[in-house]
């Protein structure tokens, strides 16, 4: 299992469950964790305040490139009767960049190491997509000379695989190099064999993220290489060489509201859900992602709409890219709920900026865009920030908590 934190900082802990029982429950007993500390976000908005449209359209693009990548790893590993109702595969989006810095608030970073003796990275925690990557030092492409790099020759663990692993964004972004299995240390765990690409082209817009590579959190059906992703088994069998800890009680109040996920689609994805302003439930029955990855929250226009739809003001603001405007005071009270507590997204996280300086009309951090499917919402940062999450591979199943 592993968690996510909120406020001014997130925290990754590594541990088993043995205790999960149906939705929602109580807090499992584990045998083991370990904190990855990952530094907060930026802010999506300009300094007076005014709501920054070409860097949450970066936000978006990037975003939509991934999960894009995601549908088509999807299909190719288990065929396209297993896609999402009204997926799209066109190509979507004329974004710049397919990795923003932390600057434009789009990213989650750790270290990690891999090999032996261990080469360094920073590391984009991702539960939105399921590959590990880092750079090669056999890499000459312009990003590549501001990263650390892996250098096989320097690991005694280390084993070339047959085959290349290669994504491209649909602005032409993209990252490629040979695969190899090593092993990855993440806070003292060490995964043995561990399936990863260590890239030997990557495009110049790189240059600026602060993360040297990204490793994907999510299930192996969207996996570009077909395989698990580290923490599935790996980090799962580890952990039960722990004897000691649990759930990290300091980061959360009360106990864990576990709620199960249906992994078919390869994602975090928490199905019955219901969006709430105030004590009214706007939409219901609609399912959830939880993606570390994703700066933003996202679902279809219509259902989107009905959620607005119930903020006296609110109104269409952008439509061609899903963007919602709604009284800036008072706060709207916007909620998810998925049969027990209603979660709360406070207006800090829920608020982009004001339309313009001066207007009393801010926009929403909940866009209105088919992302995956016609049923599905994807709920990024915007909604992890204020809370306590928990992620369990044993049980699959995703838990919030009140942070501390």
């Amino acid at each position: 299992m592993f968690t996510w934190g909120s406020k001014t900082s997130l925290f990754l802990l590594v541990a088993l469950a043995i205790g999960v029982t149906a939705s929602p429950a109580a807090a499992p007993v584990v045998a083991g964790e370990i904190t990855i500390v990952l530094p907060n976000r930026a802010n999506l908005n300009s300094s007076n305040g005014v709501f920054d449209k070409d860097k949450v359209i970066r936000a978006t693009d990037r975003t939509s490139n991934k999960h894009r990548q995601n549908l088509l790893n999807l299909k190719n590993n288990k065929g396209a009767d297993a896609l999402p109702e009204g997926a799209d595969l066109s190509p979507r989006g004329e974004g710049e960049v397919a990795l923003a810095d932390q600057e434009d608030g789009t990213e989650w970073t750790g270290t990690a190491s891999i090999g032996t003796p261990g080469q360094q990275f920073m590391i984009d925690f991702d539960t939105g997509s399921a590959d590990l990557w880092v750079p090669s030092s056999a890499c000459k492409s312009y990003a590549c000379g501001s990263k650390s790099t892996y250098k096989a020759s320097n690991s005694v663990t280390s084993v070339k695989k047959s085959g290349t692993f290669s994504i491209e964004y649909v602005d032409g972004t993209e990252v490629s190099g040979p695969t190899y299995t090593d092993d990855v240390t993440i806070a003292g765990i060490q995964v043995t064999k561990q399936w990863f690409s260590a890239v030997t082209s990557m495009s110049d817009n790189f240059a600026t993220d602060p993360a040297d590579g990204i490793l994907g959190l999510a299930f192996p059906a969207i996996s570009v290489l077909n395989q698990s992703p580290c923490l599935v088994s790996p980090c799962r069998h580890l952990a039960r060489n722990f004897t000691s800890g649990g759930t990290d009680a300091a980061k959360y109040k009360g106990s864990l509201e576990f709620h199960s996920v249906d992994p078919s689609y390869g994602y975090w994805l928490v199905p019955g859900a219901a969006a709430k302003v105030g004590s009214t439930t706007a939409i219901s029955g609609v399912e959830t992602i939880i993606d570390s990855g994703t700066t933003l929250m996202y679902g279809p226009f219509d259902q989107v709409s009905e959620v607005y739809a119930q903020i006296p003001g609110a109104e269409v603001f952008d439509y061609s890219n899903g963007f919602f405007s709604y009284p800036c005071v008072p706060e709207p009270h916007i909620s998810f709920n998925w049969g027990g507590k209603d979660w709360v997204v406070s207006s800090a996280y829920f608020n982009l900026g004001k339309t313009a300086e001066g207007s009393t009309q801010c926009v929403g951090a909940l866009l209105g865009q088919t992302v995956l499917g016609n049923n599905i919402w994807l709920l990024g940062d915007a909604f992890m920030q204020n809370v306590y999450t928990a992620f369990d591979f044993d049980k699959m199943a995703v838990g919030f908590a009140a942070p501390a």
